[in-house]
C-alpha cells in the first residue's frame, strides 16, 4: 500500500493515549485527512471528550455512534443462543464486539469516501485479527493501516514523548493509574498486564470494578425470573426490556452478588498464551438461564448437536470469523432451533453462585410428568419394552465379546 495513495482514513478512535498518538501519526506519516469513529457499546465511559480531542487535532468528520442496542440484539444475543464459550470458560466479551466495530468502520469509509481504515490494536493480540478479517469480509479491497505494526513507538514512555513533542492533548487522571490494560463493553470488562503477566500471582482485589467480592456480597439470596422468547431474554421479573436494558440490568444484579469473575490462560489465535481476567455478570446469568430453558424445550438430539457444534462456533467468534459463511450457516441452524425456546426460568443469585430453582414453558415444554414419574404411569410407558431396546443396542457389544471369548 503506497502512502501517497491514501488521502482519507477512518480511525477507530477512543480519545486515549494510543489512538490520540495514532491520529497525529497518521496525519504526519500519511499526510492524509482523518475521520474518527468512536463506538458506544456500553463501556460506561463519557465519549464526548473524544470529540473535543479530535477537534483539537483538526479532525472535521467525527462519528460518535451509540451502538448498544445493535451490539446486544445483533451480536450478543445470537451468540448466547449458541451457548458459546471459548475453551470451556471465556464468554467472548471482547471478541463479539470487534465485528460490529469493523462493520461500522467499513460503513463510514463508504459514507465519507475514505481510502483506508485504521485501528489501534497491537501486533500481538487477537483484536487486529478480528478487526481486519471482519473488514475484509465486508469490503474485500479495503486498505487497513495498523500503526503498531509499522512504527517504533512500542512503549508508553515513547508514546508520551511523541504526544508531548506534537502537543497532543492527553488527559492525566489524578490518583493512582490502573496498571492493567482494560477493555469494556456492555457484556464484560477485561484486564491484562500488570501482575497478571505472572500466571502464579493472583489478581489484586482492587482490580475488579463491576463485581462485589463473593465473600462480601449480600448474605441474602436474590431470586429473579427471566422470560425467554425464541431463545432471547425479553423480560426480567415480569418487566419487558430491550436487549441492551436486559444485559445492563443483569450486570447490575449479578455484579452485586459477585457473579461472573473469571481468571484464565487462553490461547490466542496468533499463537501465544495469554492471561486475562474478566467480569461478565450478566452474561453468566444469561448462559445459565438459557441452558435451563433449552433443557426443557429442545429435542435431545438437537440439544446434543448444538453442544457438539458450539466449540466450533466459539472458535469462529474468537478468531474473528463472525462474517464468515460458516458462522452464518451455523447461526441459521441455531436460530431455527430456538423457535420453541420460550418460557421462564427462576434463579437464585448468592455469593458468586447461580442456582436454577425452576423452569417452565406452558406451550413448548417437552417434559412429560406422566412419562418421567416413578409412580404408576397408567400404562403410558411399558417398562417391559426396555428389554428389547437394551438388547438391540447391546447386540454389537455381545457379538464382539463372543469373538474375544472364542
Amino acid at each position: 500500500m503506497a502512502k501517497e495513495s491514501i488521502n482519507k482514513v477512518v480511525l477507530a478512535y477512543s480519545g486515549g493515549l494510543d489512538t490520540s498518538v495514532i491520529l497525529k501519526w497518521l496525519q504526519e506519516e500519511y499526510d492524509c485527512e482523518i475521520v474518527t469513529f468512536t463506538a458506544d457499546i456500553g463501556q460506561g465511559e463519557e465519549l464526548e471528550p473524544a470529540r473535543t480531542k479530535a477537534e483539537q487535532l483538526k479532525v472535521k468528520e467525527i462519528f460518535i455512534d451509540d451502538l448498544t442496542e445493535e451490539f446486544v440484539s445483533d451480536f450478543v444475543f445470537p451468540m448466547f443462543r449458541a451457548n458459546a464459550i471459548y475453551e470451556g470458560e471465556y464468554l467472548l466479551g471482547t471478541s463479539i464486539a470487534r465485528p460490529l466495530i469493523a462493520k461500522r468502520l467499513v460503513e463510514i469509509a463508504r459514507e465519507t469516501g475514505a481510502d483506508a481504515i485504521a485501528h489501534g490494536a497491537t501486533g500481538k493480540g487477537n483484536d487486529q485479527v478480528c478487526f481486519e478479517i471482519g473488514a475484509y469480509a465486508l469490503e474485500p479491497d479495503i486498505n487497513i493501516i495498523a500503526p503498531w505494526r509499522e512504527w517504533d513507538l512500542n512503549s508508553r514512555e515513547k508514546l508520551l514523548a511523541y504526544a508531548e513533542q506534537h502537543s497532543i492533548p492527553i488527559e492525566y487522571q489524578s490518583g493512582k493509574k490502573s496498571p492493567y490494560s482494560m477493555d469494556a463493553n456492555l457484556l464484560h470488562i477485561s484486564y491484562e498486564g500488570g501482575v497478571l503477566e505472572d500466571p502464579w500471582e493472583p489478581p489484586e482485589p482492587s482490580m475488579w470494578r463491576w463485581t462485589t467480592a463473593p465473600e462480601a456480597a449480600s448474605d441474602t439470596a436474590q431470586i429473579i425470573e427471566l422470560e425467554f422468547e425464541a431463545g432471547d431474554i425479553a423480560a426480567i421479573d415480569g418487566q419487558a426490556l430491550t436487549p441492551a436494558a436486559v444485559l445492563a440490568r443483569l450486570n447490575e444484579i449479578g455484579g452485586s452478588h459477585g457473579i461472573g469473575r473469571l481468571d484464565i490462560i487462553e490461547n490466542r489465535y496468533v499463537g501465544m498464551k495469554s492471561r486475562g481476567c474478566y467480569e461478565t455478570p450478566g452474561g453468566s446469568i444469561m448462559l445459565k438461564a438459557h441452558r435451563a430453558i433449552e433443557s426443557l424445550t429442545l429435542d435431545r438430539e438437537v440439544a446434543h448437536l448444538k453442544d457438539e457444534l458450539m466449540p466450533r462456533y466459539a472458535n469462529l467468534v474468537y478468531n474473528g470469523y463472525w462474517w464468515s459463511p460458516e458462522r452464518e450457516l451455523l447461526q441459521t441452524m441455531i436460530d431455527d432451533s430456538q423457535q420453541h425456546v420460550n418460557g421462564s426460568v427462576r434463579l437464585s443469585l448468592y455469593k458468586g453462585n447461580i442456582t436454577i430453582l425452576g423452569r417452565r414453558s406452558p406451550k413448548d415444554s417437552l417434559f412429560s410428568g406422566t412419562l418421567a414419574t416413578f409412580e404408576d404411569d397408567a400404562g403410558s410407558y411399558n417398562q417391559a419394552d426396555a428389554e428389547g431396546f437394551i438388547k438391540l443396542n447391546a447386540l454389537r457389544l455381545r457379538v464382539g465379546a463372543r469373538r474375544i471369548k472364542d
